[in-house]
């Protein structure tokens, strides 16, 4: 069986611990795209992790965890995180495909200039190089691991590459240039570092399909950062649908017979971009940020606080929809026990109109939310494991958003441990 867990919305929806869960049924924990911009946090019996790089899976020692081809991997990054879960007593089985490209020195630095010459346009990248990298790689200028094992190749791909780079470097952005030796001298550095971890993802998926093992794969951020059918131009430079998975690891598009989405009891968002239920009070959005999730609402990679907002029927849905979602799961609800009542934007108002259907960017700016008042439960539903002992309040607002997605929600997240999870049968 091949299982798919992606995101709704903005990201951040808590797909780290659903996959950390999920884990446990599986053989092979696949990351098929992004990069380092943003993370997953894991809460379990070695304390709180936030991968970045790493699957969700390297905490268990019977899995495989798979960087496969459509990532951006940062090898220092990697390593870095490779580290601390080995410091924790822990030694991941990994393998990384030899045809995963690699994110380097000029990614990030690029990333920084040219948001800072941009200034008010910005995208707010959290600068790890990541629409650079994916720049190259469909320019055809970016490096594959696997090309790095040939230095005189490398070499001279690295010198023509630079010749580029540095005119943009000094004439653009009026910075120093690069010196390629010094380059390329870090970059073998790096390609011995992850050689003992680099290996034929295609084939070891083949086996691994013909043996049939149980395979995950784990998307990062959501259906509405997708470069194709999100909130462009503010969105990621990398598919985030589970369509993608297919691609960015190796795997048949028809084998990926579960797509599990993950959906926040609300909604929350880092970096700009059109948010209709957004909630504009800074006091309300306050509150609710500091009761989100363990910590509260702040970026993983970042520490940014998260844009805020009321659950959004008409995004979600679409995010589901455009997932191709089989099942929902649904995170935080116990931060929304401390309400009267909880609005839910069900419905976008636009020249004078009320539309369902999730528009474009251009619309979508000029939305306003049509919100719903839903009575709240006022208790903390934290340590409730049986669907039926929440209350009924609670209960009700679980199968209002059921309805509005028209897609079963068979998991609601009540905390941010492993075991606190409601199986709904």
């Amino acid at each position: 069986m091949i299982r798919a867990i992606v995101g709704a919305n903005w990201g951040d929806e808590g797909k780290g611990k659903i996959t950390d869960v999920l884990a446990a049924k599986s053989d092979v924990v696949i990351r098929f795209q992004g990069g380092s911009n943003a993370g997953h946090t894991i809460i379990n019996e070695y304390g709180k992790t936030a991968l970045h790089q790493m699957p969700s899976g390297v905490f268990y020692p019977h899995i495989t965890n798979i960087i496969g081809n459509g990532v951006a991997l940062d090898i220092d990054k990697f390593l870095r995180e490779l580290e601390t879960i080995r410091n924790k007593g822990v030694d991941p089985k990994i393998l990384v495909s030899d045809r995963v490209q690699v994110v380097m020195p000029y990614h990030v630095l690029f990333d920084e200039y040219e948001e800072e010459r941009l200034k008010g346009a910005a995208f707010g990248s959290t600068k790890s190089g990541i629409a650079p990298f994916y720049s190259d790689k469909y320019s055809k200028i970016g490096f594959e691991v696997c090309e790095l094992m040939d230095e005189d190749y490398a070499y001279k791909k690295l010198c023509r590459v630079m010749e580029v780079k540095n005119l943009l470097l000094e004439h653009l952005y009026k910075k120093e240039p690069l010196s390629v030796d010094k380059l390329f001298e870090d970059l073998m550095k790096k390609r011995d570092a992850i050689r003992p971890y680099v290996g034929d993802v295609f084939a070891f998926l083949t086996e691994a399909r013909k043996a049939g093992k149980n395979i995950l794969l784990e998307g990062q951020l959501g259906s509405l950062k997708d470069p194709d059918h999100g909130i462009y131009p503010m969105v990621t430079s990398s598919s985030t649908l589970a369509g993608y998975g297919a691609i960015g690891a190796g795997l048949p598009p028809y084998e990926i017979t579960d797509i599990t989405v993950v959906c926040k009891a609300y909604s929350s968002a880092v970096g700009a971009g059109a948010f209709v239920s957004e909630i504009h009070d800074k006091a309300e959005a306050q509150e609710l940020r500091l009761r989100g999730g363990d910590a509260g609402e702040f970026g993983a990679t970042t520490g940014r606080p998260r844009r805020m907002g009321w659950f959004d029927c008409v995004a979600s849905r679409y995010g589901v929809k455009i997932q191709g979602g089989t099942q929902v799961v649904l995170t935080v609800i116990d931060a929304l026990g401390y309400l009267d009542e909880i609005p839910v934007c069900v419905g976008y108002e636009v020249d004078g109109k009320v539309i369902r259907n999730f528009p474009t960017t251009p619309t979508l700016e000029r939305c306003k939310p049509v919100l719903k008042m839903l009575p709240g439960w006022k208790c903390d539903v934290r340590g409730i494991r049986n669907y039926a002992e929440l209350p009924a309040e609670c209960r009700q607002y679980i199968e209002f958003i059921e309805s509005e997605l028209e897609t079963p929600v068979t998991m609601v997240s009540n905390g941010p441990r492993r075991d606190e999870l409601i199986y709904r049968t």
